[in-house]
């Protein structure tokens, strides 16, 4: 294979690793930008803006992207002006270099072939250029590192061009961490026209026992360039702690003035004369710089990461939840055998199974924060669209779920978000004559609650107008003119299919779609959504949803013959009862009195219809789902299960209470409750014998109805 072919196929291996950083450091970029908007002097946030323009630059130039090189300069520019104080944070200035980010992502995903770079895009790219150029002085243009990649460098002016002499040596390990010189070597080409390269080979060990992977490499050459000395440096940045690196100032044919960073005095000495390069005889006390170890200092703290995809993940996780069903198995099959050995070994073998369980999940636990901030933009954005000011406040956003749950909340966030900008909040004008201050709040907030998370979007707003609802629902035929409902059953109208209070049609809303499509993909991730309001206070939409998707902690209860599954974390304790001892209120709801405290209470055997002869003595399993608490009356107790969620097939949809189902260890089906939904059906009213809680077939139990399916 040849060097180009061999070069071709890095690239090739190593762009994704690339695309994949970039978007990291353009949503990093974006979240640092709204922050500075609230605290324009920050010098830490301007630092990490401009590291993070400047690795997306010098990654872009390593691979050749030079498209993104070139446009990255003119931000990286401003950036750096900003961060020397020469430059101001400016509403305007925010509003750019944002839509510079927009472009930058456009460029990286044209890379990965998700769009083109047409005629459009380009025109677009060179506008935002010229308005960057603007902003940091230079209407002219300028000369980019990727114009000079691409074309044959222009000697640079006499009064502007500095000569600086390079000096740098490899450490060994640069192949192995996946850096190749030579490329960065190509990169400060751009930067100006590079003269007297010089090799060094003194190191380089006999071919015959040369190891291939290992880096012998050191070099020096004399660059003529406009760019200042930290720029240079930066093109090393990458490989700064795996490399002995000298660069000086040549100020005139005999007088160097030494301007030396992450090198000894020795080295800096010996790279003082043009073509120049330290020799090992020069400095035998000299070390290299510090390595990266595999294995931090004692005391010493480290993040390491290694990518995975998650297709990969998934497939694991799904092999676990198989594993898991086995060792259930194969342990219910030990203990009708009765010998101890196996019974013994085989719990061994399940206390393994749940450690590697419990260590694998939280491989796919993020957290919810970094889908929180990205509503930083649209807030921004969208407020500025309607004209409000509104300031955004994110609470709990180190609350952790399942990555899959996270990827799947973003949309109804989305709409729900875009809802209370456009419904709820009011314009200035509107909120000082409601004696208000000018200034909105919108609250996003994440919390782990009874085993699962919960997740508010607040507004201080005008509210929900009951009666407009009502309206339109009676115009629509969704209730009956004679009927006014509760306003709990008001607020839900908002969910149905199709329903808008909007005036007129809009970029945000009016169209009849949105809440029905939050509902329902709420839904389809075993979580609820309910809403609250206030007139002229404001509205709260709750959300809550399981941590994970795939394999749960729960308790195993039954009734009859049919198997259910509980949520271990939403148990709070299980209380003996008569089945005749439960009382029903003056509402006909079953209810419990539990140390002087009434606890509404949900009778499995009713709600579903469960034909089964009831025993002499039952339990109560005390259920707490967000601040309410309610009971549970199952026949028996069955003890703590490690729980593989399966979703519902299509004929058990419509069966209420219920998250999904299990296989047992013997092969049965368990349904699995949602704690939340079976609390709603527990405090409602019964309109009639077997018809409030909408039950299933009448003939068959769920545990039939789910091996049917």
């Amino acid at each position: 294979m040849s060097t180009a072919d061999q070069d071709t196929s890095y690239i090739a291996e190593s762009l994704p690793a690339f695309i994949s950083e970039a978007e990291e450091h353009i949503e990093l970029l974006e979240q640092l930008l709204l922050q500075l908007e609230g605290d324009p002097g920050n010098r830490e946030l301007l630092d990490a803006l401009f590291r993070s323009a400047h690795t997306i630059k010098g990654s872009a130039g390593i691979f050749g992207l030079d498209p993104i090189v070139a446009f990255t300069h003119h931000v990286e520019t401003l950036l750096d002006l900003m961060r020397a104080g020469t430059r101001e944070l400016t509403p305007e200035l925010s509003t750019l270099l944002l839509r510079c980010n927009d472009q930058i992502r456009a460029l990286v995903r044209a890379v990965q072939g998700n769009a083109g770079d047409g005629e459009e895009s380009t025109r677009a790219r060179n506008a935002l250029v010229e308005q960057l150029r603007a902003a940091y002085g230079d209407p002219a243009g300028s000369t980019t590192p990727a114009a000079a990649n691409t074309e044959a460098p222009a000697a640079p002016a006499a009064t502007d061009a500095r000569r600086f002499q390079v000096a740098v040596e490899f450490g060994k390990d640069i192949f192995r961490n996946g850096m190749d010189p030579l490329a960065i070597l190509t990169y400060i080409r751009g930067f100006g026209t590079i003269t007297d390269v010089e090799c060094k080979v003194d190191a380089v060990p006999p071919l015959d026992v040369v190891d291939p992977e290992s880096c012998h490499l050191a070099f020096s050459f004399t660059v003529e360039t406009t760019a200042a000395r930290a720029e240079l440096e930066g093109a090393f940045s990458f490989v700064i702690e795996d490399c002995v690196l000298a660069i000086s100032e040549v100020l005139q044919p005999d007088v160097v003035h030494a301007d030396v960073g992450h090198t000894p005095a020795p080295v800096a000495a010996a790279a003082a004369a043009p073509g120049a390069v330290a020799s090992p005889g020069a400095a035998e006390s000299r070390k290299p710089a510090p390595q990266r170890s595999a294995s931090p200092k004692p005391g010493a703290t480290e993040d390491r990461f290694i990518r995975v995809q998650a297709d990969r993940l998934d497939h694991v996780i799904n092999l676990l939840g198989e594993l898991v069903v086995a060792s259930a198995g194969a342990s219910l099959l030990a203990h009708q055998t009765r010998q101890g050995s196996l019974i013994e070994a085989n719990q061994l073998i399940g206390s393994l199974v749940e450690e590697i369980r419990n260590s694998t999940l939280q491989l796919r636990m993020v957290p919810i924060g970094d889908t929180l901030s990205r509503f930083r933009r649209v807030v921004r954005d969208t407020a500025a669209e309607l004209g409000k000011d509104i300031a955004l406040e994110i609470v709990g956003g180190e609350a952790e779920l399942d990555k899959s749950v996270v990827e799947r909340i973003a949309d109804p966030l989305m709409h729900l978000v875009r809802n209370a900008l456009d419904h709820g909040l009011e314009t200035p004008e509107q909120r000082l004559a409601a004696g208000k201050s000018a200034q909105g709040r919108l609250t996003l907030a994440a919390r782990h609650e009874s085993g699962s998370i919960l997740i508010l979007i607040e507004d201080d707003g005008r509210g929900i107008d009951r009666e407009r609802v009502l309206a339109r629902a009676w115009e629509r035929g969704l209730v009956d003119r004679s009927v006014t409902p509760p306003d709990p059953e008001i607020l839900k109208l908002i969910f149905e299919p199709g329903f808008s209070t909007a005036e007129k049609i809009t970029n945000l809303s009016g169209r009849g779609v949105g809440m029905d499509v939050v509902r329902r993909n709420i839904e389809e991730l075993r979580g609820t959504v309910t809403v609250h309001s206030v007139p002229q206070k404001g509205t709260r939409m709750e959300i809550r949803l399981p941590l994970t998707l795939a394999i749960i902690d729960g308790f195993l209860v039954s009734v009859g013959t049919s198997k259910f599954i509980i949520p271990l974390e939403a148990v709070v304790e299980v209380i003996e009862s008569h089945p005749t001892a439960a009382g029903v209120d003056s509402a006909g709801r079953h209810i419990v009195e539990l140390r002087g405290q009434v606890l509404p209470v949900v009778s499995l055997r009713a709600l579903y219809g469960l034909e089964s002869p009831a025993p002499e003595r039952s339990s109560v399993v005390v259920v707490q789902a967000g601040n309410r608490r309610y009971g549970i009356m199952v026949d028996g107790l069955l003890g703590q299960h490690q729980t593989v969620i399966k979703p519902l097939g299509q004929m058990l949809r419509s069966l209420r209470g219920m998250a999904g189902s299990s296989i047992l260890g013997n092969g049965e089906v368990a349904l699995i409750f949602e704690v939340g939904s079976l609390c709603q059906l527990a405090e409602q009213v019964p309109s009639g014998p077997r018809t409030a809680a909408r039950p299933g077939l009448p003939s068959t139990t769920p545990t039939q109805l789910a091996t049917q399916e």
